[in-house]
């Protein structure tokens, strides 16, 4: 009694599933339960794919600070206890002289 799930294997359980499908829920009952499935399964797919986009947009984002240091580094620049405001300007004196 113990091994005999081993006798039906692979495509058998599918068939299976269907009929108990069928007298659970009867015949005409089965498309629809089909229907609601495939919705479900297209809705879960889309929030995947856009939490997946919004992440993605997330990583790729720095915040304005980050890259404000990162340009004044570059330039030389001192941006320790500066505004956001006074990096820009001296960025810009910066680049300004250089032309």
């Amino acid at each position: 009694m113990d091994n005999i799930y081993l006798f039906v294997a692979g495509m058998e359980w599918v068939w299976i599933l269907v009929i108990l499908g069928i007298i659970l829920f009867g015949a005409k009952k089965i498309p629809e339960l089909a229907r609601s499935m495939g919705k479900a399964t297209a809705e879960y797919e889309r929030a995947r794919i856009e939490a997946e986009r919004e992440l993605r947009d997330y990583k790729g984002s720095r915040p304005d600070r980050e890259k404000l240091e990162e340009i004044a580094k570059s330039l030389g620049i001192d941006y320790i206890d500066k505004s956001d405001d006074e990096l820009r300007e001296a960025i810009e004196k910066v680049i300004n002289k250089k032309k």
